[in-house]
């Protein structure tokens, strides 16, 4: 009698602590973010790529000309770094002079809730993200697929709900994003956002989620050094680097 109270103690004591260790897991992000460990499958097919670089130049996008954004951009933006060409979309990081520059590429109209997806090669150079977002900067609601150059076998995912951000979760992908194509995407409803991979679901936010329509944007630029801790200490001396991109997707949620 007593052997088998002890053996109930001992296995009540381990579902705890199994139970514990699998919550913690699955809320990395606090109480409503959750990793699914590829839960759903969803890709996107050919009737909602909204530009499709292997097919030319589309319409209603175009790329930017300026001085870039500051802190911690440490980059201006060039238009002749974005080229489509041979069926793709490439962005590049190019040093001219004493300074560097990158590319960015977006669309002229916002879009609201829906899927939004990609199809890439990540650059790979520590200090370098490239990266495929939702933007509004008035108040400033972004949804990110991020890739930090120093570890391209990860993907940041993150979000800011009226300039307030610090939900940065990063996924092991179990491959090199700056090797080969794939597509990654993500679902963003009033309630929530998903992120895919290769269209499996692979986490999930559900707290102060974004509401303000944005623009569809791709970028690639170099942190300044203070930001060496979050992508790696910037290495110049593997420019130029690109990331190169096939597509953009959106299918609305209406």
């Amino acid at each position: 009698m007593i052997v088998n109270k002890l053996c109930k103690r001992i296995f009540v004591l381990v579902f705890a602590c199994v139970f514990l260790i699998t919550s913690c897991r699955q809320t990395p992000s606090g109480s409503g973010n959750i990793s699914l460990g590829g839960a759903d499958y969803r890709l996107t097919t050919e009737e909602f790529r909204i530009a499709d670089f292997t097919k030319g130049v589309p319409d209603g996008f175009w790329a930017r000309n300026d001085r870039g954004n500051g802190h911690p951009f440490n980059c201006s933006f060039q238009r002749s770094n974005a080229v489509i060409d041979e069926g793709k979309l490439t962005i590049s990081l190019t040093k001219s002079g004493d300074n560097y520059v990158g590319a960015e590429y977006r669309s002229s109209e916002r879009f609201s809730y829906g899927f939004y997806s990609v199809k890439m090669k990540a650059a790979k150079c520590s200090g370098v993200i490239s990266s495929f977002f939702t933007y509004n900067g008035r108040p400033w609601d972004e949804i990110d697929i991020e890739f930090l150059g120093d570890d391209t076998t990860k993907v940041q995912f993150n979000y800011y709900t009226n300039g307030k951000g610090n939900h940065e979760y990063i996924y092991h992908l179990g491959f090199d994003a700056s090797e080969a194509f794939h597509e990654y995407a993500f679902d963003w409803q009033p309630d929530s956002i998903t992120w895919y991979v290769d269209g499996r679901a692979v986490y999930r936010a559900t707290e102060d989620i974004p509401s303000v329509p944005g623009n569809i944007m791709a970028n690639i630029w170099n942190v300044a050094d203070n930001n060496a801790g979050w992508a790696g200490k910037f290495d110049d001396s593997y420019l130029p680097v690109r990331a190169e991109y096939q597509w953009f997707g959106y299918q609305s949620a209406e």
